[in-house]
């Protein structure tokens, strides 16, 4: 049973020839009634604060849960994204060593073909030299060998300048 202040202030003693002094009772009655209503005053304050606390301790709970999930949500998305620039950054390198190796055979291709056009030079020098040697070769002949019809011009040359003379 619980006692209030309007229980403690209606409470009567009965009277006894060697009971307590009223006023002491009546005394004692008050004090623990202004006691009691201070402690109820409390108790409702206490209860007061109780949910007012209750409730921030849930609206906090509410917020940790929400942080929680936003960290994991957003350690999930960091992890996503992660994964996503691992997997891009592949491709890039595959790309990347695709080029390079197709750029590495073209550059094998071209210096063939450099390699091909020096040999053919060469060929076509060589060719050149030999046809050159065989011409120098054929005037030589040429200059070497007595013509007759070379020897007839240089008669009828001197026989003209004599006719010229002559006259």
């Amino acid at each position: 049973m619980t006692l209030s202040k309007i229980d403690v202030l209606n409470k009567k003693f009965s009277r006894g020839l060697f009971g307590y002094s009223r006023a002491n009772v009546d005394q004692f009655l008050q004090e623990a009634a202004e006691a009691l209503g201070v402690a109820a005053e409390e108790r409702k304050e206490a209860a007061k604060n109780l949910k007012r606390l209750e409730a921030l301790v849930a609206e906090y709970k509410q917020r940790d849960e929400t942080l929680r999930e936003t960290l994991l949500s957003t350690q999930r998305m960091v992890d996503e994204l992660k994964m996503a620039a691992g997997r891009e950054a592949e491709l890039i390198l595959a790309e990347a060593r695709v080029k390079a190796e197709a750029a590495l055979r073209e550059g094998h291709n071209r210096l063939a073909e450099i390699h091909d056009e020096i040999e053919a030079l060469k060929r076509q020098r060589s060719r050149f030299q030999v046809e050159l040697k065989a011409l120098v070769e054929t005037h030589l002949r040429l200059l070497e060998t007595d013509d007759p019809a070379l020897e007839r011009i240089e008669a009828l040359e001197s026989k003209l300048k004599f006719l010229k003379k002559v006259e």
